[in-house]
């Protein structure tokens, strides 16, 4: 297969990764039926989701293996990690495996978390790797489906579970479990750096997969509102939703057919040339495919495009821009990693842990939590996206749009956000809209931060310092998340259970204060980095 193609067959089997390696977004969805199953408290159930991030404290593990071991063995075993740590826990929910402790719970689903990060490292190093001239749009595309892991499996369980919310919980657990090392399993040949020389810059092949990642996010967005979710079955959604991730292997099997039909139409150019200019044989022996079409252009002009054959396409070796290329024991001693660290922590981390408990502010409001989760998963979808289609056009112009700007930009109404989920007056509306807002905002800074670590720290390393960064998670998941189930736990009843807008009032006038001290602190780092964006215009 030529590398073109198989270039974007590894784009492909990336993309299906992503799109079921959201587990830990499944969480909010049945949380609440977790919580009754196993008798814990709000705090208990809040160390879960904590759990759950803290693997990412350990995330640097999977830097380390990829820079040692083949990417398909670093997928393998990434993904076998969360076999074991969903699967296990599927197994005492069903009384297959009993006596199991809190802790062995919460170590299993630490173990869990932490396969994500495995799934992660190797999708992003091979994104870079195979496109390094249009890698943040290659990451955006990618990275988007990781937003829409919780639509999808929510179509999969509505299909076969669609009214026990008890069974639901379960079948959410050994989906979390089985999805991710089956699809790995099949992905493994295919994803792997390619060594390209010159990377072309496939406009018309990049447009393509844009239409269908658009069409793929306004299909979910649809069957997550109101009457649209109504009107289509779970089953006609579930299938809807396979169609459109299986749409984009038409572009790698497109380039395929292509080069197939190349090598019939070179091989007759070659027998008449071989006929009427015999002493041209021994040349073109020994030329590989790619160099016999250009030297058959030069001889007789009839072959009028290049190997990559997309209009509007130039061959360059430009190299990624970077302010420096430095290891992790320097970058902690970078000021500018520190005030990323923070704005990552009051802006992405945040974020998350209002998803994360998306399951108990619908409950206390009266909502439904699924509903709530397919939103945020359908409008995150999009929020990784717009970025990446920003960036790639604004690169063809004469204008660079600065991305620690574009941070400060989706800060702001995050922080507005959290104070709209204030307001009394049609309550449940503003919770949607609020949750819309977070969503696509965090899932936005999620797919700048990964060219924003390039660019600050460089690529040699980044496996591991991408993996140190996103570190905050886990500590912020602990410390926001704790304080919510405490006031979630003061202000409920004897059960354990709270009701009305009480709940979170506290905790999200906290959240938004802190999100706008992470804009200004964003402002800073923009101010620090301005001179860099304008040196490459």
């Amino acid at each position: 297969m030529a590398r073109t193609s198989l270039q974007w067959l590894s784009l492909v089997a990336i993309i299906w990764l992503q799109s079921i390696n959201g587990t830990n977004s499944n969480f909010p969805a049945y949380s609440s039926q977790l919580k009754y199953l196993l008798s814990i408290s709000q705090i208990q159930l809040n160390n879960l989701a904590f759990a759950s991030d803290a693997g990412k404290l350990f995330g640097w593990i999977s830097g380390i293996a990829a820079n040692h071991l083949p990417m398909w063995l670093v997928l393998i075993l990434g993904s076998a990690l969360g076999l074991i740590g969903y699967g296990v826990q599927y197994l005492f929910l069903t009384g297959h495996v009993s006596n199991l402790s809190y802790g062995a719970i919460f170590f299993l689903t630490v173990l869990a978390g932490n396969s994500i990060c495995w799934i992660n490292t190797v999708c992003y190093i091979v994104t870079i790797k195979n496109f390094p001239l249009d890698r943040q749009l290659a990451i955006g595309l990618t990275g988007s489906y990781l937003g829409l892991s919780a639509k999808i499996y929510t179509d999969i369980v509505d299909v076969v579970f669609p009214y026990s919310a008890m069974e639901r919980a379960k079948a959410y657990l050994i989906l979390s479990s089985v999805l991710p090392f089956a699809v790995s399993t099949v992905s493994a040949p295919v994803v792997k750096v390619i060594n390209v020389v010159k990377t072309n810059r496939a406009k018309a092949a990049f447009i393509l997969i844009l239409v269908i990642t658009t069409a793929t996010g306004a299909f979910a967005v649809l069957g997550s509102l109101g009457s649209a979710s109504r009107s289509l079955s779970p089953l006609t959604s579930a299938a809807g939703m396979a169609a459109l991730l299986l749409a984009p292997l038409l572009i790698p099997l497109g380039l395929g057919l292509r080069q197939q039909i190349k090598q019939v139409v070179a091989a007759r150019i070659l027998n008449r040339l071989n006929r009427e200019e015999k002493v041209y044989i021994e040349e073109f022996n020994n030329v590989s495919m790619e160099n016999l079409e250009s030297g058959m252009k030069e001889v007789n002009g009839e072959l009028s495009q290049s190997y990559s054959g997309d209009d509007n396409v130039s061959e360059t070796n430009e190299t990624i821009s970077v302010m420096e290329e430095i290891g992790v024991k320097v970058m902690l001693r970078r000021l500018s990693f520190w005030l990323y660290f923070f704005v990552y922590l009051f802006g992405i981390t945040l974020g998350l842990v209002f998803l994360n408990n998306l399951g108990q502010i619908a409950e206390s409001r009266g909502c439904s939590a699924s509903a709530l989760v397919s939103l945020s998963s359908s409008f995150g979808f999009f929020g990784r996206l717009v970025p990446s289609v920003v960036d790639y056009f604004f690169s063809r112009s004469k204008y660079m749009i600065s991305r620690t700007a574009f941070v400060v930009a989706l800060m702001t109404p995050t922080g507005v956000a959290f104070f709209l989920l204030l307001v009394k007056d049609n309550a449940e509306l503003w919770l949607y809209i609020s949750t819309a807002i977070i969503a696509v905002c965090t899932g936005a800074i999620t797919s700048i931060s990964v060219s924003l670590t390039t660019e600050f720290f460089g690529t040699k390393n980044f496996g591991i310092n991408h993996n140190v960064v996103v570190a905050n998670i886990p500590i912020g998941s602990f410390l926001f998340g704790y304080l919510a189930a405490t006031v979630y736990r003061r202000e409920g009843n004897a059960e354990g259970k709270c009701f009305g807008m009480e709940c979170y009032k506290k905790t999200f006038v906290l959240w938004g204060t802190l999100c706008f001290i992470g804009t200004f602190l964003a402002l800073i780092l923009y101010c620090r980095t301005r001179k860099f964006y304008n040196s490459l215009r």
